[in-house]
């Protein structure tokens, strides 16, 4: 008997957690998708790399959402429950309320599990790779923008020409440069032929150059320094570019546990970078662990709550992680100003639900009521709230 009520309980908390996650996912693709529109129009990427965009962002993303996820899944597997009456006849049967907190266990270190691998592996990974990718369309754009006999003013302080462009091998011929990204002078290189290749580690176009010369004008004193050359390198640094569109130096999302306890200990004065790092390195532990503290409240709340409609149950679970973000929140920013240690601001939250938690199964076991929440009260809120905030 106790076997089957657990695979029961279990069946219904792991359906309920996929069709959750499926609807949260289908949302962040849609919320993701007008901002990705812009690389559509920008550099003209196709459909599949569209898709990898979303899905290299999809961790940052999901990090947040399993947990609440959890908390979703033990509310409505509860509230139904409850409301076709199973808790009672459990109750009714000698099944006390903490008979029932395996499976709640289990599924939320599931969610744990899940939290912590997106948290310390795929975030990372989904940062780096989603740069790279960017970081490829960007230079696959600048290539494509270089257009054979026509002048070409893309780059700020710079003017190019080229005669003749393979666009395969990336071969131009008959080459004209103007450089004026400095006040002080003003270069001119020409050259018979060229190759255009992409340097990923200094994130710069290179001109290798054949065959020209180069003029140094000096614009105070107005004079030119000639310089022939057989063979030379030009570069265009795309760096300003790419920050513009997010892809700067790594910072600490992208950084594995090992490099973040490398930065920590490496840090001699605790700057606001350091309390990013190490709130950051706090974050990866305390956020999933947060799965198995928000079944613990899903489960007294769904046995006690009366609620008939789902979509009462998902606003309610909504409410509660909000709290826990909204206390996640404030430990980051009290955090990152260095009010008190990261590690306070991190576990806090945590320690705050598990009370909560505690007090509510333990109430909900010696059948006392828990206070009162009108969930159409709550709901009328978070609608006034979200036509304030889109109408500015």
């Amino acid at each position: 008997m106790k076997a089957i009520i657990h695979r029961h309980i279990l069946k219904e908390l792991f359906g309920l957690f996929s069709v959750t996650l499926v609807f949260f996912i289908l949302i962040f693709a849609m919320l993701t998708l007008p901002e990705l529109t812009k690389h559509i129009v920008s550099y003209g990427i196709g459909l599949y790399n569209i898709m990898c965009l979303i899905v290299f962002q999809m961790p940052y993303f999901l990090q947040f959402v399993v947990p609440m996820s959890v908390m979703i899944a033990t509310l409505l597997t509860f509230l139904r429950m409850s409301a076709d009456r199973e808790i009672i006849a459990l109750k009714a049967s000698g099944v006390s309320l903490y008979y029932l907190l395996p499976p709640v266990l289990v599924f939320g270190l599931f969610g744990t599990l899940l939290t912590a691998y997106l948290a310390i592996i795929g975030l990372p990974m989904g940062k780096m790779a989603f740069k790279s990718l960017i970081t490829e369309m960007v230079t696959a754009h600048m290539d494509a923008g270089l257009k054979p006999r026509q002048f070409i003013n893309d780059f700020e302080g710079l003017m190019l020409y080229a005669h003749e462009i393979n666009s395969k091998t990336k071969s131009m011929k008959h080459i004209f440069i103007e450089d004026r990204r400095s006040t002080k002078l003003t270069t001119t290189i020409t050259a018979r032929y060229g190759q255009l290749v992409w340097d990923y580690k200094n994130q710069a176009l290179r001109f290798q150059l054949f065959d020209g010369s180069i003029h140094h004008v000096d614009v105070k004193r107005y004079k030119a320094d000639p310089i022939t050359f057989d063979k030379n390198s030009f570069y265009i640094d795309l760096g300003k570019h790419l920050k513009k569109i997010g892809i700067g130096p790594k910072d600490e999302e992208e950084m594995s546990l090992w490099e973040l306890k490398e930065h920590i200990e490496s840090v001699v004065e605790k700057n606001d970078q350091y309390y990013l790092t190490l709130m950051e390195w706090h974050q990866k532990f305390a956020l999933p662990s947060a799965c198995i503290l928000l079944a613990l409240i899903g489960l007294p709340l769904g046995v006690q709550m009366r609620i008939s409609k789902r979509s009462k149950g998902i606003v309610l679970g909504l409410v509660f992680f909000f709290l826990y973000y909204i206390m996640l929140s404030a430990g980051w920013v009290f955090g990152e100003a260095g009010v008190y240690p990261p590690v306070i601001g991190m576990w806090l939250p945590n320690l705050v639900t598990l009370l909560i938690g505690l007090i509510l199964l333990k109430r909900a076991s010696e059948e006392k009521q828990l206070p009162k929440l009108d969930v159409d009260v709550i709901l009328q809120w978070l609608k006034i709230k979200l036509r304030s905030f889109i109408n500015g």
